[in-house]
């Protein structure tokens, strides 16, 4: 049917001697179709060749250059996740979907009963990268003929979970490779773990230092700890050498120097010589002349530096490390006992798959030429000044846990800015259309003889002035709503006919921005998502998302590559195809969890860890935990969930007749929930399948779709996380 045939159906009353069928004629300066792209062009499917394929929606979401070696599509057309990079052999993938099934379906179908959102950790991606990190370092060592080692730490900042450090301390023990900390907190936090690690495991201490923590650190020192004390500022060596001496022990001191060198992007704040943290020039030498005179120059033993977060580029890299290492062979010359040189955070990951040293979202290296432009810096400066080539240390905590996390949420339903057809408006939309005011009639009357004439431009142009005059007169109270919803309806199929609508959608999901992906609200920063199933299918739809949040903010409608949408498949009632419609965010395995928050009182996701083995999945579950509940979130903000059960239950048992007893259960299961919207089945144990069944709504307990036949006697079995 032409796009406005559906106006010549109602035929106008007798005396109405204008007659139009709707119909635009062939559009010529405006093509069927035509789409309007901002930011050089969105993502779309339509430009990719026929039929369909898994490498293109590979290629589609760039998943080949940020994904690699951990992501692929496999032939399933869901993202499968290669765990032990490209050694990992085709049995051994992991079908992301597959985890999510597991995770999601109830108990009584096998299923672990968590709800959505699902973090799901890979610690054999965490152990792959930490061992490819030292590789890349052991393989620069001997290539350049460098004498010395490399011994990195992780920064717990990063991501403070207490299973991502303990795999850390586990995987890295043969590297002997320790931890950083920047808080009291992290101090407590990393001598626990270290407790269990190498001895000669560096345990750096970093961040603003008061008496309490220094004295920490000492303590770890007496502990038999590879404790080195950083000074941030100049006035921490008094505090350092009163409470070492207090302490009796010995401290091992470091300097934090503030680098000319600085990049520019947004990453690179902390560095330059207006940076947050470091020593000046004529700082460090105060300090080195300070500690000659106390005799205790030799416990000057590391020179710390930070260029910035995601450094884009070898060049600049090398130029800071260089910098840094004529600083350290100078603190030599004057007697300092310097043995390690550490380097800081600063190795990027690649975002957006361009492989690309101009934006924050990517860097132009990988993780041996990270390496080998660090040794060579050192090596070349070490080497004219004639000083013994320290120990490499790195604090390269976003490089090593990006990858192994993946966020799974649902798309539960999506929407068009576009107006309703005229078709839904009722029979009679076309005597709406001759009831409006004399001007906006007129500009009615206009647009369709200039599409009669095939003037496209000056069909548009009255259809914008009819809309906005309408508009007017709708809030002066001189139109209806429902000649109002006419009009948008017309409006819309002349922009439809002429190429100029708006094709998004918004797909809103059932996660909170702010809590799972804060960096994106906060500082714009990008992350790969992209479905994680249908990826054999060509995705229809441009869309973008909106979260549960009550917040204009609580919206990713920027994607990797400047792209404004993303390409998704169309949602049917239920999700895709009668099933869930899953998406994953890529690369948030750095700092989201510690930096969320919990605006609208949404919590953390549910989490799962999921090692490769070689059961019939290819997976095994190693720890599952539910999502914080209602009453955690409403604890965290110190409010009490017993008493506010308590008195909600006493209100219920005075205004419900008869029904005080369901009230209370309700109430119970509300608390025990969590704050997220939850799928149910049409019946308690329908499936005898375990399939899950389309909406959304209802509650359970240990079940990740519906009620499932929990027997419903004391109100406390349902509210059990309410216990003191």
């Amino acid at each position: 049917m032409p796009a406005l045939a559906c106006v010549e159906a109602a035929a106008p009353p007798p005396g109405y001697g204008f007659a139009w069928d709707g119909t635009l004629p062939a559009p010529g300066a405006y093509p069927r179709g035509a789409s309007t792209t901002e930011d050089g062009g969105d993502l779309t499917a339509a430009e990719y060749p026929s039929p369909w394929s898994t490498d293109l929606s590979a290629a589609l979401y760039r998943i080949d250059g940020w994904g690699a070696p951990y992501f692929c599509v496999n032939s399933a057309g869901d993202i499968a996740v290669r765990s032990h990079g490209a050694a990992t052999v085709s049995h051994q993938e992991i079908d992301l979907m597959k985890v999510v099934k597991k995770a999601s379906d109830h108990k009584a179908a096998g299923g672990l009963g968590l709800r959505l959102p699902l973090l799901v950790r890979f610690p054999d991606i965490l152990k792959h990268r930490l061992e490819s990190l030292h590789a890349a370092f052991d393989f620069a060592i001997r290539s350049n003929g460098y004498g010395a080692r490399y011994q990195g730490v992780y920064p717990v900042k990063c991501n403070q979970d207490r299973y991502i450090v303990e795999d850390i301390m586990e995987f890295g023990l043969p590297f002997d490779f320790g931890l950083e900390a920047g808080s009291k907190a992290e101090l407590l936090l990393a001598m626990s773990c270290l407790t269990r690690a190498s001895r000669k495991a560096l345990l750096i201490c970093n961040g603003y230092k008061d008496e309490e923590y220094i004295a920490l650190a000492v303590i770890a020192r007496r502990m038999d700890m590879n404790t080195v004390i950083v000074l941030e500022q100049a006035e921490e060596l008094d505090t350092v050498v009163e409470t070492s001496q207090k302490l009796g022990i010995r401290p091992v001191i470091g300097l934090r120097a503030k680098l000319r060198t600085k990049h520019s992007g947004h990453f690179g704040a902390t560095s330059g010589q207006k940076g947050k943290f470091g020593l000046t020039t004529a700082q460090i030498l105060s300090v080195a002349q300070k500690l000659q005179r106390l005799q205790m120059l030799d416990c000057l033993q590391l020179l710390h530096f930070h260029i910035g977060s995601q450094i884009p580029s070898t060049a600049l890299l090398s130029d800071g490390v260089g910098e840094a290492a004529q600083i350290y062979c100078e603190l030599a010359r004057l007697g300092a006992g310097l043995r390690v040189i550490d380097v800081g955070g600063g190795l990027g990951i690649d975002y957006d798959g361009s492989q690309s040293g101009g934006s924050d979202m990517s860097v132009g290296y990988g993780l041996h030429d990270y390496a080998s432009a660090v040794v060579r810096a050192v090596k070349f400066a070490c080497d004219r000044k004639h000083v013994r080539h320290p120990i490499i240390c790195s604090e390269s905590g976003r490089a090593l846990v990006s990858h192994h996390s993946v966020l799974i949420f649902e798309a539960v339903s999506s929407t068009s800015t576009k107006a309703e057809p005229l078709s839904s408006i009722g029979p009679n939309f076309a005597y709406l259309l001759e009831e409006l005011a004399d001007d906006a009639r007129s500009d009615y009357h206009n647009l369709k003889a200039a599409a009669y004439r095939g003037e496209y431009e000056t069909c548009a142009l009255y259809a914008d002035q009819l809309k906005r005059t309408c508009i007017d007169h709708f809030k002066e109270g001189m139109l209806g709503l429902e000649h109002l919803a006419a009009v948008d309806g017309l409006c819309e199929l002349v922009a439809q006919e002429l190429g100029v609508a708006d094709p998004v959608k918004t797909y809103h999901v059932n996660l909170s921005i702010f809590t799972s992906m804060p960096d994106f609200w906060a500082i714009g920063q990008l992350f790969p998502i992209i479905p994680i199933h249908h990826l054999d299918q060509r995705p229809g739809v441009k869309g973008i998302l909106s979260d549960l949040t009550c917040d204009s903010d609580g919206k990713v409608d920027r994607f990797i590559g400047g792209h404004s949408s993303l390409p998704l498949h169309e949602l049917e009632r239920g999700g895709v195809g009668g099933g869930g419609y899953y998406l994953g965010m890529f690369l948030g395995g750095a700092y989201q969890e510690a930096l969320g928050g919990l605006h609208n009182l949404f919590g953390g996701p549910s989490v799962v860890r999921v090692s490769q083995s070689e059961g019939p999945h290819g997976f095994a579950v190693t720890l599952a935990a539910p999502g914080p509940s209602c009453a955690d979130v409403l604890r965290a903000m110190q409010h009490e969930p017993e008493v506010m059960f308590e008195s909600l239950k006493h209100r219920a048992e005075e205004c419900s007749a008869g029904d005080a007893v369901s009230c209370a259960l309700a109430l119970a299961r509300a608390f025990d929930s969590m704050p997220y919207l939850i799928r149910s089945c049409v019946d308690p144990v329908c499936a005898s399948d375990g399939e899950r069944t389309d909406g959304m709504g209802g509650d359970s307990d240990g079940c990740g779709c519906c009620v499932c036949g929990e027997e419903e006697g004391e109100e406390w079995t349902f509210v059990r996380c309410l216990s003191v």
